[in-house]
């Protein structure tokens, strides 16, 4: 199987969770491909160019079966590829998952900021990868709007895992997505916060049962 990793939004290819997984997946034989979202510039970052990018890494390795792994909003472009790839996409696995992205996420900034986003085309975020403060355009949040992953039909396992302390995704909203697909998606909500980390070695043990790895090899236990 193509095991790829989808980064969140300004986060990086090379974020720890990514570390983790490429570190434990390689003791199964497996590469974890990680594509980098921030390429050729963050500033200009759109949902539809990353989607984009992975599909283009799906079919460029479209004789074996994908498994893409989706953090944060890296899980909102995994739904939009999944659907977009359903014959090549045969699990996913999403982590603190922010599926109400194109319509609602960004709607903390409330009217007034969105309204100045939009008309000096710049809002400055801090950026984890990079360390430092990094601005977007507007089109990334113009974007979003036409896609929508609340609603999505897919067919393949999905493996959902949530903390309940997560303050950047509403764990309601993943709960009430994961329920009303219960007859292939596997939800496992966390005491845990965003990012995830206290949680990491649960969720590997869990991955390597829904990959079908065998559970002797490099679990890191």
């Amino acid at each position: 199987m193509q095991v790829f990793y989808l980064h969140g939004f300004a986060s990086s290819a090379k974020s720890s969770k990514a570390a983790f997984l490429a570190s434990h997946l390689s003791r199964h034989g497996i590469e974890l491909h990680t594509p980098d979202f921030n390429e050729p510039d963050f500033s200009t970052l759109t949902i539809t160019r990353m989607i984009r990018q992975v599909c283009a890494e799906i079919d460029a390795r479209s004789d074996d079966p994908s498994v893409l792994i989706g953090s944060s909003l890296g899980a909102f472009v995994a739904v939009q590829a999944a659907l977009r790839r359903s014959r090549q996409v045969e699990r996913l696995i999403l982590l603190a998952p922010a599926l109400d992205f194109g319509a609602n996420r960004m709607r903390s900034l409330g009217d007034r900021g969105i309204e100045e986003w939009r008309r000096t085309d710049r809002l400055d975020v801090f950026h984890y990868g990079y360390g430092r403060v990094l601005p977007v355009h507007y089109e990334l949040f113009a974007d979003a709007r036409q896609y929508d992953s609340m609603n999505a039909s897919l067919s393949m396992p999905i493996q959902v895992f949530q903390g309940r302390q997560d303050t950047a995704v509403d764990p309601d909203v993943v709960e009430r997505w994961s329920r009303a697909r219960s007859e292939n998606v596997e939800l496992h909500l966390l005491d845990d916060d965003h990012q995830l980390m206290n949680s990491l070695e649960f969720i590997w043990a869990e991955v390597v049962r829904f990959l079908g790895l065998r559970s002797g090899t490099g679990t890191g236990h």
